[in-house]
């Protein structure tokens, strides 16, 4: 008897239990980054929340510990696209929702493995506006990825349309203009403290649309127990 036999004939659904554990990683991982980028720019001598984006953290003495935050937050992102695959399938928009999903969180590691370039003052003392090829596709990737962030919401809001929940399309449609301005006004202004500004709309509107759109797709999942619990209070 395998076990998703013995899953089915207890009563238990395994396979629900996998998708809500999926999902649950789109929830913690804009708090998982925020709280460690946050930590580690305010213990960080040099480092100015209005000048300088937290990737630079990456070059800082505990740059270790940034490029660690973007790895896993990318990875725990990936486990979310999954889970969106796993929740939405069977309906139109699903590999395409979760493929872009993905591609924001492996764009997440990607730029934890190429980091950006110094800026005038951070590191401590840093004068150099040389452009590495590293920074550039710490850059690309921070394109890619949130560009494909803002596309994944309106597909995902076309799916919540069609099941008549038009108050969370209305949100996830938001949330994608959000997305993309941000991104868009960062990249426009940069490298200014409006350009900052924008890019920490950016940040922000990319970690609750995927922690807001995680647990909506939860809820439309079944409890694991929900067929034994029928069964008993039958």
């Amino acid at each position: 008897m395998n076990e998703m036999t013995a899953d089915r004939r207890d009563g238990f659904d395994g396979a629900a239990a996998v998708t809500r554990s999926l999902l649950g990683w789109g929830v913690v991982a804009g708090i998982f980054y925020l709280v460690v980028g946050i930590t580690l720019g305010l213990t960080t001598t040099g480092f100015d929340f209005s000048r300088h984006a937290l990737s630079h953290l990456m070059l800082g003495e505990l740059g270790w510990v940034q490029t660690t935050n973007l790895i896993l937050s990318g990875l725990m992102t990936l486990a979310a696209a999954l889970g969106t695959a796993r929740a939405m399938r069977g309906s139109g928009g699903a590999t395409t929702a979760s493929l872009l999903v993905g591609i924001f969180g492996g764009c997440l590691v990607a730029s934890g493995i190429f980091p950006p370039d110094p800026v005038a003052g951070f590191p401590p003392g840093s004068t150099s506006n040389e452009v590495s090829l590293g920074g550039l596709l710490h850059l690309a990737f921070g394109a890619i990825g949130f560009l494909s962030l803002a596309a994944a919401a309106f597909v995902v809001a076309a799916w919540f349309a069609r099941r008549g929940e038009s108050g969370r399309a209305f949100h996830s449609r938001v949330g994608g203009v959000v997305v993309a301005l941000g991104f868009l006004g960062g990249a426009a202004f940069s490298p200014g403290t409006l350009g900052v500004v924008f890019l920490w709309v950016a940040v922000l509107a990319s970690w609750a649309w995927l922690a807001v759109t995680s647990l909506a797709l939860y809820r439309t999942v079944p409890h694991p127990d929900a067929h034994r619990r029928a069964v008993t209070a039958g």
